[in-house]
């Protein structure tokens, strides 16, 4: 019991319930069930696509082409669907691919070149961003299938979300990544000490490549839930989702220095995103203004989780000289 009470999921579980709390006093429409399930639908794409975010991350990396992977991802398979007449399950496929491919591309360009990955991903946005716009000439797309419709609209026995399925199912699939297989495991050790991980057997390149490539997969699931919910594409639907998953993985406390953090605690962090969003929104807080309140937690959150590596080292340090005397 001790052991959970301590726990940084704990810490972020706290922080939300306060934030549930405090938005439901100030708001009575909070509180409403169609509230709760409109908050679910929305974060469903960001909680999808922090599992995969979290993973390069722990790794000790970073993806900032993840808001334009969306996009395009979003751009691509719309035109599959309305242009050529591509069945929405087909589409969907090639959607995924090309998502899964573009966090290969990303991958081995930062593996082979050693670029800082921030710089990497950061050209690869502009890529992505230019090359989406050029699919589309700026101009939306709408009208898809019902059917695909249904899987960011519909419902479940007229109450569950069809999305909150898909994000709760990608979650299962990323804890058990993490903490059942061996390339959880070698995604800690690269972001803990990568010079140790080399030493211990791991092959670092091809655990940093897969990295990025689920990272680029789960990306593409959520960008299609999305393309489903909105039931139209245009070039700048990612814009700024790159942030969006930044701060909920660190908030939820993963760590930005690589070597901690969980997929739950990503997802948490989403809530508080989602909950921060919605409540702000329904008190009718000015948009810029929210934008201010979202940035200054992603840097609360990371100063936090900087400060909390450098105490730990100090420990460490202590204790060593401790044990040499």
């Amino acid at each position: 019991m001790k052991k959970i009470v301590k726990s940084k999921e704990f810490a972020v579980s706290m922080v939300l319930l306060a934030l549930i709390v405090f938005f439901s006093i100030v708001s009575p429409q909070f509180m409403q069930a169609k509230n709760f399930f409109n908050i679910a639908k929305q974060i469903a794409t960001v909680g999808i696509c922090s599992v995969g975010f979290s993973f390069v991350l722990i790794t000790g990396g970073i993806d900032l082409s993840v808001g334009y992977q969306i996009s395009l991802d979003i751009v691509v398979t719309a035109v599959l669907m309305n242009s050529f007449g591509v069945h929405w399950v087909l589409a969907c496929i090639i959607g995924m691919v090309m998502g899964t491919a573009i966090g290969l591309i990303n991958g081995l360009i930062i593996v082979e070149t050693h670029v800082a990955p921030l710089i990497v991903t950061l050209s690869m946005m502009t890529i992505l961003k230019g090359v989406s716009y050029l699919i589309t000439n700026g101009l939306a797309i709408f009208k898809f299938n019902e059917t695909f419709v249904k899987l960011g609209q519909g419902t479940i026995a007229e109450i569950v979300p069809i999305s909150l399925v898909f994000l709760l199912v990608i979650v299962i699939v990323g804890v058990f990544i993490l903490n059942k297989t061996i390339y959880g495991r070698y995604f800690y050790a690269i972001g803990n000490n990568v010079e140790a991980a080399k030493l211990s057997g791991v092959n670092v390149k091809r655990v940093q490549l897969l990295a990025y490539g689920l990272c680029g997969f789960f990306t593409s699931i959520g960008a299609i839930l999305m393309l489903a919910r909105l039931n139209s594409a245009q070039s700048s639907t990612g814009d700024g989702y790159e942030f969006s998953c930044l701060t909920a993985c660190v908030v939820g406390g993963v760590s930005s220095n690589g070597g901690k953090g969980t997929v739950l605690g990503a997802i948490i962090g989403c809530l508080i995103v989602g909950v921060l969003e919605n409540g702000l929104a329904i008190m009718n807080v000015n948009e810029y203004v929210q934008e201010v309140i979202k940035g200054l937690v992603l840097l609360l959150a990371v100063v936090y989780d900087t400060m909390s590596l450098r105490k730990n080292e100090k420990v460490k340090k202590i204790k060593s000289i401790n044990a040499e005397n």
